[in-house]
């Protein structure tokens, strides 16, 4: 008897389907079993897909795609359908895939089945509740998977999944190294139970190692299938007592990476459905711990950069102290173009170096590398503050200039200063950089104006002018990256209204908690709620240096002293030199003399720039208690013209700056020096400006 007749007596089809060709066959009986005439035929596969239930089509599609990937059966059950869409009976098929290049046929069979009774089925693919925990599952376990941002996180997610119907207590995860196999990480043992596995040979007779060789998934159902397939190994995995395992492949872009162990302690058939399900974490699971992997090397190359590029700050300054912080960029390879350095000088001298290359990438860093070297290799050489940033510029543009593949040239801002620990001096060059900022003993704090020159590697040769301050002790200084002060949304005016708030409040002891107070208020959670103007601006890195002259002031050293130069071909300054003056006197306690020395200070300023050829140099300074106190500001040129009172007319247009001076001033006067003159003025808190009779006409 031929094995249809012997099929057909069991009421029991036989069907082919060739998936390169889309023709599917059918005996008489399985032709029957699908609503066609009871006699052979071949269908095409959307003829035949017809008399499918559309739900249950995509569940067998899915299942044998498994098969094809395992070589396996696939099994199922199928709801067939009328013209009407009416289900006149449900059947199983079974059938195995022949695999024959990329293309395969199915051969199977057909079988009626009765319905299923409600309960009875949880885990059919014609169960729809069952079906739906599943997708749920799979669709909260991708979530979970793909924001694990490290092994450990993909491991700890990978533990906690309930899979519907069925959950392991027992999971591992093996990797590979060279032709060695080892464990990533396990959940559900004790300490110590992963030692016989954490170093085992690929060709050991262990499910996982030949998972690993196959690439092919291993079902053990029980303990007797474990140990006749794995009797080598069966004395290690039978310690456990466990009833069924899983082994499933962990593959990256065709490329096995490890595998997956699952381990129950109850039996487990592994219907289709189930292995449906376990395939698919363990795709999930392989590329969740791919990106991890990623992450991690990522995080490991821009740490090592940092740690390369970012030196610790050297030996202590006496006399001194000085905190310093960085802090990247939140994307990326978290490194970027920003760095501050600290470099021993000749005689006792300190470098301070910050500084900010263009960019956000792999290649900022490497030129801040680059740049940071160069630099200290031209300071250690002995040249001023002037030089070291003239050849640094000259460096950067000859190793930008006309790179390929580079978005034209980069540049960098810089600011560079020496100190004398034992004077206090700084002698600063600035090249596009922000200026410095200081926060004075009794708490003022105000940004200190210096000379500069344009962005390191604009130009080959640039030139850098050199202003020279006095830290006095109890002072802190503060020089940053401009991240510090547009985080958050801000530009540069908001930004530092910002930072020069938290520098008032700052109670002058430590100035490492004041470093974490700076970077935590423009970098930490509250940031986020305190956005600025600029809210589309990219975040950027932060880098910060804060030096500190320890000591107290002495009662002869004036309280608050600034000066600034405003330079011929900078007349913009003015308007600086008058908000500058109005920071130093913030608490003065008459508004109307702040008035009357910011008139002053406009027109002596003015009077220099308009009648001489060289710059303006500013010196202000308040000593005394507060509301007693002396003012005394000087501005000083070069030329050797003495400047005389004049009466001018009721139309002139000029004439009246010592006339204000005589008016405003409770004292004033101009004073030769060897080079140029001093024209120089007075006012004291609480007193009432001299009484001034304007002449007669």
């Amino acid at each position: 008897m031929r094995t249809e007749d012997v099929l057909a007596t069991i009421l029991t089809g036989l069907w082919r389907w060739d998936n390169a060709s889309g023709i599917v066959t059918l005996d008489a009986e399985a032709a029957r079993l699908l609503g066609l005439p009871a006699e052979p035929a071949e269908l095409t596969e959307a003829a035949v897909r017809s008399r499918f239930h559309p739900v249950d089509w995509n569940e067998i599609d899915g299942v044998v795609n498994l098969a094809v990937a395992e070589g396996t059966l696939a099994e199922s059950r199928l709801r067939i359908m009328d013209e009407n869409g009416r289900v006149v009976r449900t059947v199983r098929s079974r059938s195995k895939p022949l695999i024959k290049g990329r293309d395969y046929q199915l051969v199977g069979t057909l079988q009626e089945v009765a319905e299923p009774q409600p309960g009875t089925a949880a885990r059919t693919p014609v169960t729809g509740d069952w079906r739906r925990s599943r997708e749920a599952f799979l669709l909260d376990a991708g979530r979970a998977l793909a924001e694990a941002r490290s092994t450990a996180e993909v491991l700890r997610v990978a533990a906690s999944l309930s899979m519907p119907g069925f959950s392991p207590d027992g999971l591992a995860v093996f990797g590979v190294a060279g032709d060695r196999l080892t464990i990533i990480g396990h959940h559900g043992h004790s300490a110590g139970d992963d030692v016989p596995f954490s170093d085992m040979p690929l060709d050991t007779d262990y499910p996982a190692a030949e998972v690993v060789r196959t690439g092919r998934a291993i079902y053990l159902p029980s303990p007797d299938e474990y140990r006749e397939r794995f009797g080598t190994t069966w004395p290690l995995a039978q310690r456990f007592g466990r009833a069924s395992w899983a082994f499933l492949p962990l593959i990256v872009a065709g490329r096995t990476m490890g595998a997956w162990m699952a381990a129950f302690t109850y039996p487990v058939v592994f219907t289709p459905d189930e292995r449906s399900v376990l395939t698919t974490v363990a795709r999930m699971l392989a590329q969740a711990l791919a990106r991890a992997g990623v992450a991690e090397s990522e995080r490991e190359l821009s740490l090592g950069l940092q740690r390369t590029m970012m030196p610790v700050l050297g030996p202590a300054i006496p006399g001194m102290t000085v905190a310093a912080r960085y802090v990247p960029t939140g994307g990326g390879l978290q490194v970027g173009g920003d760095w501050y350095d600290m470099i021993q000088l000749p005689g006792g001298r300190i470098a301070l170096v910050i500084g900010d290359v263009q960019g956000h990438d792999v290649r900022a860093a490497g030129l801040m590398g680059q740049l940071r070297i160069a630099l200290r290799a031209y300071a250690s050489e002995g040249h001023r503050p002037d030089a070291v940033l003239s050849r640094a510029s000259r460096f950067l543009y000859g190793i930008t200039d006309g790179v390929e593949g580079d978005h034209g040239a980069r540049f960098a801002t810089c600011l560079y200063l020496e100190v004398d620990p034992e004077t206090g001096t700084l002698d600063i060059a600035r090249a596009g950089h922000p200026d410095p900022a200081i926060r004075m003993a009794d708490g003022t704090v105000m940004l200190r104006p210096t000379a500069g020159g344009l962005p390191l590697g604009i130009v080959p040769d640039a030139d850098y002018p050199t202003t020279r301050l006095t830290l006095e002790p109890g002072e802190t200084l503060m020089i940053c990256t401009d991240g510090l002060l547009e985080t958050g949304g801000h530009d540069l005016d908001t930004g530092w209204s910002r930072i020069r708030a938290l520098l008032e409040q700052h109670d002058g002891e430590s100035l490492e908690v004041l470093a974490d107070t700076l970077v935590e208020a423009v970098h930490g959670p509250g940031s986020h709620h305190t956005t600025g103007p600029l809210a589309d601006r990219r975040e950027d890195d932060i880098a910060m240096l804060l030096l500190c002259r320890t000591g107290s002031p002495s009662k002869e050293a004036a309280a608050r002293r600034t000066a600034l130069t405003i330079a011929q071909a900078e007349p913009e300054r003015i308007a600086g030199a008058r908000g500058h003056l109005r920071e130093l006197l913030h608490d003065w306690a008459e508004a109307e003399q702040v008035d009357a020395a910011v008139l002053m200070v406009s027109e002596m300023v003015t009077n220099v720039l308009v009648h001489t050829d060289g710059d303006a140099l500013l010196i202000a300074e308040a000593t005394g208690e507060h509301g007693t106190r002396r003012l005394r500001v000087e501005v000083a040129d070069s030329s050797d013209e003495l400047p005389h009172k004049r009466r001018p007319g009721e139309m002139a247009s000029s004439g009246r700056g010592l006339v204000l001076m005589e008016m405003l001033a409770h004292k004033w006067g101009v004073d030769p020096r060897g080079e140029g003159k001093s024209i120089w003025f007075e006012l004291y808190e609480g007193e009432d400006a001299p009484s001034w009779v304007p002449p007669a006409v």
